[in-house]
């Protein structure tokens, strides 16, 4: 049932709550990522990358639903671009993953996500325009600014979700200590990274 107004009921904010929560806290690209930067940089160097995640969420559904999705369905080929694209990074940053340094090495000299850098990674994230079409879709209707609400939400959710992710790697820190275990992990989160892109890739395929 779409929201009418700007106002939510009490029902539709708590399903739009949980919807929140499952998609944010269930793995994809985001948590992948912040998992390794938690680990390769820890907490401090890794909060631009997490807040660039939480806020430019919220701004991408903003900007979907006042009509940008609306594109997509103008210009068909848009889409199949996008996703060509967004394969191509995502293999580029698994890449990158798989060949990080020891977690000393890349506090000093690697480079983890800025905020603008996350953020923008929203736009070819395909969970992420996943979960904001569903969102609009679902929980907005009645007027273009009543994204903003959905938005706000799935901030408030979303960030708290991420930095569980975020603080597990950086406890994984204490196991990747050898060379072994840090090239076991990376190469872990390089594959699922990769893997994660198959819902994108299946539909190119055919």
């Amino acid at each position: 049932m779409p929201v009418n107004t700007c106002a939510m009921s009490a029902d539709l904010l708590l399903g739009l709550v949980a919807f929140a929560f499952a998609s944010s806290i269930t793995p994809g690209p985001n948590n992948l990522m912040i998992l390794a930067s938690g680990a390769n940089f820890g907490v401090a160097r890794s909060v631009p990358h997490a807040l660039g995640i939480s806020i430019g969420f919220a701004a991408m559904i903003v900007l979907v639903g006042l009509g940008l999705a609306q594109v997509f369905e103008a210009v068909p080929w848009a889409r199949t671009a996008l996703a060509v694209g967004s394969v191509v990074y995502l293999l580029w940053l698994a890449w990158r993953i798989a060949n990080a340094p020891p977690p000393g090495r890349a506090e000093a000299e690697g480079r983890p996500f800025t905020f603008l850098q996350a953020a923008a990674f929203q736009w070819v994230n395909p969970k992420a325009w996943t979960m904001a079409l569903t969102a609009v879709t679902l929980y907005t209707a009645g007027g273009a600014w009543a994204v903003v609400p959905v938005a706000a939400v799935f901030s408030l959710v979303n960030l708290p979700s991420i930095s569980c992710w975020l603080l597990l790697g950086v406890q994984m820190r204490r196991w990747l200590t050898s060379a072994a275990r840090l090239r076991a992990f990376n190469w872990t989160m390089a594959g699922l990274l990769v893997l994660s892109l198959w819902p994108t890739v299946a539909p190119l395929l055919r």
